[in-house]
């Protein structure tokens, strides 16, 4: 399968752990890695699974690099019809009442384009016990295993 792991971040966490995903997938997919300040919405295509990694910060805003991609995919308001892709956040529960905004509204703004969302969004809590990854390796492995039980079904 044809992934791209998409991600936004502040201070590196999102693109660290989009990179370990990426290790963890490559052996049995052709997996590509892009900061999302660094993607247009334009380059959506829709054979592709796109994996995004996404922090929140402040009250719940999306971190620096993932806000030029926002405000461009609100701009040109693409048809994103036939994009799939899973969403994972990033997040501190010590902001309760704003935890995993960023994701979230992330994911909102790419649907109301027309894209379909594959799973469940999943938030770490960087104030639990959990590592990241040991969310994410599974959370990744469950969005594949959908999307290719999609895609078979639609061929």
């Amino acid at each position: 399968m044809n992934i791209m792991l998409l991600y936004g971040t502040e201070t590196g966490n999102a693109e660290m752990l989009a990179e370990d995903i990426v290790g963890e997938l490559s052996g049995e997919h052709d997996v590509g890695c892009c900061n999302l300040s660094d993607f247009s919405p334009d380059s959506f295509e829709t054979g592709q699974l796109y994996l995004i990694v996404c922090s929140s910060y402040g009250d719940g805003e999306l971190p620096a690099s993932a806000q030029p991609f926002a405000a461009a995919l609100q701009a040109s308001t693409p048809d994103l019809a036939g994009v799939h892709f899973g969403i994972f956040g990033l997040g501190d529960s010590e902001y309760e009442e704003t935890f995993g905004f960023g994701s979230k509204g992330l994911a909102e703004l790419l649907a109301s384009q027309g894209a379909v969302q594959i799973g469940e969004r999943i938030t770490h809590d960087a104030s639990g016990g959990d590592m990241a990854e040991d969310l994410a390796f599974p959370w990744a492995a469950q969005i594949v295993a959908l999307a290719e039980e999609k895609i078979s079904e639609t061929a």
